[in-house]
């Protein structure tokens, strides 16, 4: 029945706050990104350093590293609005528009000719983050009881509001039932113990690499080597292309280390 965290919980998610804090910040100062993409990337990178099976089971740290990056992407965003003009979530984007409709320009001029703004803005940023916390303490007891909705009620909800809001998009029936399919699709992976945090990050940085991968052919008139021309271009790749061969050669060579201990 205890609705608060003890100095026990706090010590233990202190490590996890901080380095989603990083994380989540740096998230959201890449343009689309966004909240999600932090919170799941924070969610694997905290599940996968600590080694805790709990995770998702009443670790605390689990709830810690997402809510950390979540929050520190939403400051992360206004990074590249501010400097280049370029919203970094939906809320920038509506932020720049509504700064153009006072003919401020936002960029690096912005910085010079209205520094009112720019500092009052992440004045706001801080005030609102002390604001939060001291609404939301003493709303804990709300909010955890939120948790008690039965599912028979919740889930029929959750997919009849999905349902009208995929519908909503192109008012078609295919729509609703690739919806059902990919619920089934997803159904059968959790059960089956796949990993949702990739496909996630998959299926919300899919469109901006196709686009972007359109824009950038349009730009070289179908030439590849645009891809991989740029030094900047060059360590991405291999930084990719480490994240895909280092773990599963890690795991051989602790696999290795193990059995010549046993031995």
């Amino acid at each position: 029945g205890r609705m608060m965290f003890n100095m026990k919980e706090a010590a233990m998610a202190t490590g996890a706050t901080l380095r989603s804090s990083f994380l989540g910040f740096f998230v959201g100062v890449l343009p689309g990104a966004g909240a999600t993409i932090a919170s799941a990337i924070a969610y694997m990178t905290e599940k996968k350093i600590s080694g805790s099976e709990q995770f998702g089971k009443g670790d605390i740290r689990g709830v810690a590293a997402p809510e950390a990056a979540n929050n520190a992407s939403a400051c992360g965003s206004f990074i590249p609005m501010l400097t280049l003009g370029i919203p970094g979530s939906g809320t920038t984007a509506v932020m720049v528009g509504a700064l153009t409709l006072y003919n401020i320009t936002p960029g690096p001029a912005m910085f010079v000719e209205q520094p009112d703004i720019v500092w009052g803005l992440i004045a706001a940023l801080l005030i609102g983050n002390v604001m939060l916390l001291v609404m939301n303490i003493p709303m804990i007891n709300v909010f955890a009881r939120m948790l008690s909705i039965p599912l028979w009620f919740l889930v029929p909800a959750i997919a009849a509001i999905s349902a009208v809001g995929v519908y909503a998009v192109h008012s078609t029936t295919f729509d609703l039932l690739l919806m059902v399919g990919l619920g089934i699709f997803g159904y059968i992976l959790r059960k089956m113990d796949f990993p949702m945090s990739p496909l996630i990050l998959g299926f919300v940085l899919g469109e901006m690499l196709e686009q972007n991968l359109r824009r950038a052919l349009s730009i070289s008139n179908g030439n590849l080597v645009i891809l991989w021309e740029s030094p900047i271009c060059k360590v991405l790749l291999v930084l990719a292309i480490s994240v895909l061969v280092l773990p599963p050669i890690w795991k051989r060579w602790r696999r290795y280390r193990l059995r010549l201990a046993e031995e």
